[in-house]
């Protein structure tokens, strides 16, 4: 009976993974500030920016941001 109690509901996980990451997310990741992110990424030409009206993002891959985390190192 205590195991009907306690029975777990099991769903499967998405186990996608995002391909980019915003800077946002990339800065948070990378234990940096954003504007130090920006800074790196327009010096090494690393990141996709996009533009919707008025509106600009850039993005990372992991490989970008791997790249970056051995910038940081040097």
């Amino acid at each position: 009976m205590i195991g009907l109690l306690f029975r777990v509901r099991r769903t499967p996980m998405d186990k996608q993974v995002p391909k980019y990451v915003t800077r946002e997310r990339a800065a948070l990741l990378l234990g940096i500030p954003e504007e130090e992110l920006s800074r790196i990424s327009s010096e090494s030409e690393l990141g996709q920016t996009e533009c919707a009206g008025n509106q600009k993002e850039t993005f990372f891959t992991y490989e970008e941001l791997r790249q970056i985390c051995l910038h940081l190192q040097t």
